[in-house]
């Protein structure tokens, strides 16, 4: 990563096209998650990902402020709730056409970047606010039928790029658009400029964002062709034939391709990222007439999983195998890579644990019950130094005529020890409301409680530069805490 600041660690994007007609909140608004909407990478080979995997690499960054890890608490100590924004506008009509782009919708994406917060509503619908004048800056979507699927802020140039589908041709193309970060500032959208535009990105084709090592996947299932190209510029690098390719998994500096499998085995090829040479093939054996749970890519370790069978590790340098029972590793609904530690975590059953590459569990999380069960990335933040996990969690709180409140909190652990350093919780007694916010005025327009703000967050963003988290919930709200 570049200096000393810390980047959006959204760094491997995937949004695949959907079958016509197949969207739900009408276009389908986005698909969840990953939910991160639309399909997302998911370990599970071929399938309709619920979510979006993030893998977090780059040089490891110093603590803010530099000092011990003991000092890392004291970056959410006193934290309040500081502000409200809504996605919702009773004024949409005048701008959009689909009905359900004009209806309340919960948030299932938040970007932050340079004191802009975007956020992206299940409904297609997507605000930028100002943070610094604490208002709505613009809706993004430029055509009145514009469904946008997906965020991803690139931080090669400074732009946002979003992933949209249109009504005009049913919702079945993504169309990818970048906007300079500045420009967005000024309300000026239409600097932006559409890109990839040579590509048809109807179902089954994809669109994947990989900043690790700066580089778009596409498949044009049309053509039958998968292309690179630069995340810096967007200019073609090469294309690979998408001949009996099932999947392409990315891990820095190389490419996986996997094959249709055989009865007895599956057929792999191992390509440079940087100019899609052949590095290795192989075939890795697989049990007869079970099906593959996943297939993952981390360096030089290939990770697979069938349906009951143990977990194995390949080295593929070496050939070096490792078996972890079944009993011991069950198969999770997602991954997130950590490169920087050379461990992985597994989410699972709204569980989070930490394994290394020999097949160990390295930590389990004392305090960390995730809140949804589909296990939705959109609600989790790994820190730039690979430190803390930071979700939104099971929680209670209490009201005062004794009632338990089905509220969640916001729970920050380190991913190395499992311990739970700093909570965001609706019935602790530290926790304060901004003084602004208890302006009669401001009250007056129904800003929410702290409970309100608690209850059912739908995604969740860190701004590390600004120590700032925002929430957004199912009724279309951003919230932001900070001290």
């Amino acid at each position: 990563m570049d200096g000393p600041k810390r980047s959006q660690l959204r760094v491997r994007l995937r949004v695949t096209a959907r079958r016509r007609g197949a969207d739900g909140d009408g276009a389908g608004g986005a698909a969840g998650p990953g939910g991160r909407k639309r399909r997302m990478e998911a370990p599970v080979l071929n399938s309709a990902a619920k979510l979006q995997r993030r893998e977090i690499g780059g040089r490891q960054l110093a603590a803010r402020g530099g000092g011990p890890a003991a000092a890392v608490p004291e970056r959410f100590r006193n934290m309040q709730l500081q502000e409200e924004f809504d996605t919702y506008d009773a004024n949409a009509h005048l701008f959009v056409k689909l009905q359900f782009l004009k209806r309340r919708s919960k948030i299932i994406e938040i970007v932050a970047a340079k004191d802009i917060i975007f956020a992206l509503a299940n409904s297609g619908l997507c605000a930028a606010f100002n943070r610094v004048t604490n208002k709505r800056i613009a809706f993004l979507n430029l055509s009145p039928d514009e469904v946008i699927r997906s965020l991803f802020y690139n931080k090669n140039n400074d732009s946002l790029i979003t992933v949209s589908v249109y009504a005009s041709d049913n919702f079945s193309t993504l169309k990818c658009r970048t906007t300079p970060i500045e420009y967005i500032r000024r309300n000026q959208l239409d600097a932006g400029f559409p890109l990839f535009e040579s590509e048809s990105l109807k179902w089954p084709g994809f669109v994947e964002f990989d900043d690790v090592n700066g580089k778009v996947l596409t498949y044009s299932a049309q053509d039958g062709i998968y292309k690179v190209f630069d995340l810096k510029n967007y200019s073609f690098l090469y294309s690979i034939p998408d001949e009996n390719v099932q999947e392409i998994k990315i891990s820095p500096g190389i490419m996986l391709l996997i094959y249709d499998r055989t009865p007895s085995y599956v057929p792999l090829k191992i390509l440079s990222i940087e100019d899609g040479k052949p590095l290795k093939s192989f075939k890795h054996l697989l049990h007869r007439n079970k099906k593959i749970d996943f297939i993952e890519q981390f360096n030089e370790k290939l990770l697979v999983k069938q349906e009951d069978e143990n977990f194995q590790i390949l080295d593929v340098r070496s050939s070096e195998l490792i078996e972890v029972s079944v009993s011991k590793f069950m198969t999770p609904s997602a991954f997130i890579f950590l490169y920087e530690n050379n461990l992985f975590l597994t989410f699972r059953n709204r569980t989070v644990a930490v394994w290394n590459f020999r097949g160990e569990l390295v930590t389990s999380f004392e305090d960390h019950l995730l809140w949804h069960h589909d296990c939705s990335t959109n609600n989790i933040y790994i820190t730039s130094d690979q430190d803390l996990i930071i979700s939104y969690c099971k929680s209670e709180a209490v009201a005062e005529d004794g009632t338990v409140i089905p509220v969640g909190s916001i729970n920050m652990s380190e991913i190395m020890t499992g311990k739970c350093i700093a909570k965001i919780t609706a019935n602790d007694p530290a926790l304060s409301v901004a003084p602004h916010r208890n302006d009669r005025s401001k009250r007056s327009l129904g800003w929410s409680t702290v409970p309100e703000a608690l209850e059912d967050v739908t995604a969740l963003f860190y701004d590390e530069d600004r120590n700032e988290i925002y929430t957004g919930n199912s009724h279309g709200l951003v919230h932001v805490w900070s001290n």
